[in-house]
């Protein structure tokens, strides 16, 4: 072989190891997939949203009674407990009531006497009318008797009247609950003498049932109470605080006047209250329904973002990749926001992974799609 020859060959040999090595080069290069962001998503729905003011409320009573005497007397038994729930007219205190009840004897026996006398004079005046129309008896006589009768008869009325009073001193020794209630706490046991209308009174009832809870709300909400009130009953949420069961009232009065120290105004609501769960004195967060908005168009408040254009929400399309959506939203219902326009209602939008996304960015959903 010449050592052309041999040079060709060497050339072409070297050509092709690195054509074979270019053709593997080539084999192995491809594009790298894009990857798709884990992201949790609602459906936006559309519902009606109660419109609702919220406040720190504090019930009071429905009605408190102080109860006290009305005569002087030695508290003789007290027939409840401190604390015990009484019913309307339920016996709560005995006085003693001998001297009361010697008073009524008296009178009873000095009306008895009257009316012996009252009876007696009658026919006397009846006999001299007689004498006086057969011409026996004279005018004067006549006239006598009948004013002694008139006389006797006012003396009667008035014994009567004495007895009557009597009675009534006799009935004070026998205290009653006027409502039902709650009792407090004892401030005279048996055996002390109790002055007529003296303080402290025997003991205090609280009527918690129903109940009152007084609240205020900004003085800009008292148009719309007032208009939503017209149109009839507004339903109102009290929460104790360390519970999680409202109990439901509604609203029973709007004051007269703002406050102009803090700019409220002061409303007041009954509940029912037929389980106790509210008690004079305790603070409750409550809850005004004014009225609701129909067919309203809701997300999670969490899908609603903020940016240098305004708020707006990631939707995900068909094909999985996610729009940037600018909206105009409404107010917030618990966990809920209102959206006014920029969705429609059944669209999937993002709830949390929104700060990894970009407009046209591909997702995957951590969890199935829940409505919001």
């Amino acid at each position: 072989m010449s050592w052309n020859t041999s040079r060709t060959a060497l050339f072409l040999s070297l050509f092709a190891a690195i054509a074979a090595v270019c053709g593997c080069t080539t084999k192995v290069v491809h594009t790298a997939p894009m990857m798709e962001v884990p992201v949790s998503v609602a459906k936006a729905t559309q519902r009606n949203i109660p419109v609702n003011l919220t406040a720190i409320g504090s019930a009071s009573a429905y009605t408190t009674v102080s109860v006290e005497s009305q005569v002087d007397a030695v508290l003789d038994e007290v027939h409840i407990k401190e604390g015990q729930f009484v019913k309307k007219g339920q016996l709560l205190f005995s006085l003693d009531a001998r001297p009361f009840q010697a008073s009524l004897a008296q009178a009873q026996a000095n009306q008895a006497k009257d009316q012996a006398q009252a009876q007696l004079d009658e026919v006397q005046a009846q006999r001299y009318e007689a004498l006086y129309q057969a011409g026996v008896g004279t005018k004067e006589q006549y006239d006598q008797m009948k004013s002694s009768l008139q006389a006797q008869q006012a003396a009667v009325r008035a014994d009567e009247a004495a007895v009557e009073s009597a009675q009534l001193q006799v009935s004070y020794c026998s205290i009653y609950a006027l409502v039902s209630g709650r009792t407090g706490a004892l401030q005279v046991y048996p055996g002390n003498i109790v002055k007529a209308n003296s303080t402290p009174a025997l003991i205090v009832i609280n009527q918690v049932n129903p109940i009152y809870m007084s609240f205020s709300v900004p003085q800009q909400y008292l148009g719309d109470v007032q208009k939503f009130m017209a149109r009839g009953r507004l339903r109102v949420e009290a929460t104790p605080y360390g519970e999680t069961k409202p109990e439901i009232g509604y609203l029973s009065f709007v004051d007269n006047s703002v406050d102009n120290t803090t700019g409220t105004i002061a409303l007041k609501a009954t509940f029912e209250n037929g389980d106790y769960q509210l008690w004079p004195g305790q603070y409750s967060n409550v809850l005004l329904r004014l009225a609701e908005d129909e067919n309203a168009i809701v997300v999670p408040t969490q899908a609603v973002q903020t940016g240098q254009d305004g708020d707006y929400i990631y939707v995900v399309k068909g094909d999985m990749s996610v729009e940037k959506r600018n909206v105009k939203v409404g107010r917030t219902a618990g966990a809920d926001t209102v959206v006014l326009n920029g969705i429609q209602p059944g669209e999937t939008v993002v709830t949390d992974g929104q700060l990894r996304l970009i407009p046209g960015m591909k997702v995957r959903f951590t969890a199935s799609v829940t409505e919001s």
